[in-house]
């Protein structure tokens, strides 16, 4: 039964509903030929429709716009370069449109759930979130060189009902806007920049039939916040302002409408807030590293000891950084520091070599980051600094994930392995063998993880896509006391750790006076025999490009390849709910230990 368009799992067949095969583009060279990302989005229609916002039909100054024709005064534009009248009492009435909405809170959309790096609003006034604040229609950018958009697309889009998923991707300078499942096999829109997209992300939590946010970053390490609905945008770290190193990922703050992170093949990641404008910023570098040609720091610690990249994190705090403006406010009055906050809110320097990616635990408080040094590192978020970094068996690490309920960080890397680790017991828990090249992506299946049971998926370089189960109660745990040794001291030392977060090092673990010794948190790659091996469910050869992503949607499998050939794969029902016994979240462990 198996074939190139379907084969058999131990649950049920998986069969492609839908393909999206790449466009013909012009050949493109250097970083524009960066590899094909792709961000699902599901948003729910309500069953009545009302008249929407102006789609992308109207880019370009559509047909019917009679006003366009008149003289007005110009303007200038974000970007510096011009716009007519026209356009910017356009773009005036739409900002004052979305204004009025955002008094409103959304249908749909949780409220902010934490505060991450977040300075809490002037007293007797409400911060309303704002919209992009340049329209794309008639622009003039050349950083946006050409936009397409489908005809008709207005109208469509006030015609949809129920539930529609959205797909956006890049493709050497283009960004596409899609619809999985439709009829239509035209882009709903597409754009293309003067330079390559290399990462983006979809704000999952403020998405609805009125807007979508999208952060997008570029191998200038510029970035883009757009609304593809409203047809607007806004540019950051415009010309590599803040950082000019190429962007690796972004993702959004889980649950915030404002802040997200940006990784840089620099090492660095960086926290901005899309309600700020750029700031005039210079990194701090570390002391003694090759990154400061001068061999000195200038920070106010005195310290002359050299960084180490795998003990702890670089943070440079901005004057408007959140703990810096504590700290300071016996300084300058309460308007002069609001004008001052610009971006970034935080800048991270991980590593001497690229961050390649990063994610979020499910409580926001802690980003698993991998890095080009062959290193997972778990940051702490909210204090900032580094928990622990574990080593790679092998080379670099190429890919990242966290299980549901927080309790397994998945890694892939250039040792061809998948490396399952556990965050709360500060040790590997296994190694899945199948791949024989280069593991390109891995992903969770929500609806087949239990709390007892994980089911996830990966991709590799050797065109195989792969299904793994795994049971960390089916694993033996190695019979070596000095490993277990380590385990125990590990496990201590990071309960008291959490006790005191203001510490540089983790304290010493049975030793007092003059034998105090910072420990470290790098822990080194175990041998084979020491970590149990989880073998594949399901192997499946791919007939495409090199598969570049994966994804389980509810109800379909998504596959992606470099060059942009994307499959859904419609998958079997999902298993029936059982009781769920599932341990209490990273969060709580963290609580208990501060307690």
């Amino acid at each position: 039964m198996e074939n190139d368009s379907s084969f058999v799992a131990p649950e049920g067949v998986y069969t492609v509903t839908d393909e999206l095969k790449p466009l013909l583009l012009q050949p493109t060279t250097g970083p524009s030929s960066s590899l094909t990302r792709v961000t699902p989005v599901l948003v729910r229609y309500p069953a009545t429709k009302s008249n929407g916002p102006p789609g992308f039909a109207q880019l370009l100054g559509g047909a019917g716009n009679k006003e366009s024709k008149k003289e007005k005064p110009v303007k200038d534009r974000e970007d510096g370069a011009s716009l007519s009248g026209s356009e910017s009492q356009d773009e005036a009435e739409q900002s004052h449109s979305a204004g009025q909405e955002n008094m409103q809170p959304t249908p749909g959309v949780p409220a902010e759930q934490h505060t991450l790096f977040a300075q809490s609003p002037p007293v007797g006034k409400k911060k309303q979130a704002s919209r992009p604040k340049h329209g794309m229609r008639g622009t003039s950018s050349t950083f946006i060189t050409r936009m397409q958009t489908m005809e008709g697309l207005t109208k469509y889009l006030q015609s949809k009902q129920g539930e529609v998923t959205y797909l956006f991707y890049n493709q050497g300078r283009s960004f596409l806007w899609v619809e999985a499942g439709s009829k239509a096999k035209e882009p709903l829109a597409r754009i293309t920049f003067s330079s390559a997209p290399t990462c983006h992300d979809v704000n999952l939590s403020t998405a609805s039939p009125e807007h979508l946010d999208v952060i997008i970053g570029f191998s200038t390490g510029d970035l883009i916040w757009l609304d593809p609905i409203s047809s607007r945008y806004s540019r950051l770290n415009k010309q590599g302002c803040i950082s000019s190193s190429s962007c690796t990922a972004v993702r959004w703050v889980p649950s915030s409408s404002m802040l997200f992170l940006a990784s840089h093949v620099d090492g660095t990641i960086i926290v901005y807030d899309n309600q700020r404008e750029d700031g005039a910023f210079t990194p701090q570098q570390p002391t003694g590293s090759s990154l400061d040609p001068t061999g000195t720091t200038p920070s106010e610690d005195s310290s002359n000891k050299e960084w180490d990249p795998f003990d702890n994190i670089f943070v440079t705090m901005p004057p408007w950084h959140p703990v810096s403006s504590a700290s300071n406010i016996g300084g300058a009055g309460r308007g002069e520091k609001e004008k001052a906050v610009k971006n970034p809110v935080s800048h991270w320097r991980l590593s001497k070599k690229s961050v390649v990616d990063f994610v979020f635990s499910p409580d926001v408080k802690y980003v698993a980051a991998i890095s080009e040094d062959g290193c997972l590192r778990v940051i702490d978020a909210l204090a900032e600094q580094l928990v622990d970094c574990y080593a790679s068996y092998f080379g670099a690490l190429t890919c990242v994930a966290w299980s549901p309920d927080g309790r397994f960080i998945i890694t892939g890397g250039q040792d061809d392995l998948l490396t399952i680790f556990s965050p709360w017991e500060q040790r590997i828990i296994a190694r899945c063998q199948g791949h024989s090249s280069f593991v390109a992506a891995i992903a969770f299946d929500d609806l087949r993880c239990d709390g007892r049971t994980y089911r996830f998926g990966s991709v590799g370089e050797d065109n195989k896509l792969i299904l793994w189960d795994f049971s960390s109660g089916s694993l033996h745990r190695p019979k070596f006391q000095a490993y277990h040794q380590r385990i125990s001291m590990s496990s201590t030392l990071s309960l008291a750790f959490r006790r005191d977060k203001s510490a540089s090092y983790l304290p010493s673990f049975g030793m007092s006076g003059a034998d105090t010794a910072p420990i470290s948190r790098y822990h080194p790659a175990l041998s084979r025999n020491e970590v149990a091996v989880v073998q594949p469910v399901l192997i499946k050869q791919l007939d495409s490009d090199i598969p570049s992503a994966v994804t389980f949607l509810p109800r379909c499998l998504l596959t992606s390849t470099k060059t942009g050939h994307i499959k859904l794969w419609v998958r079997p029902l999902p298993p029936r709910s059982k009781s769920k016994n599932v341990r209490p979240p990273l969060a709580d462990i963290h609580d208990l230990s501060t307690s």
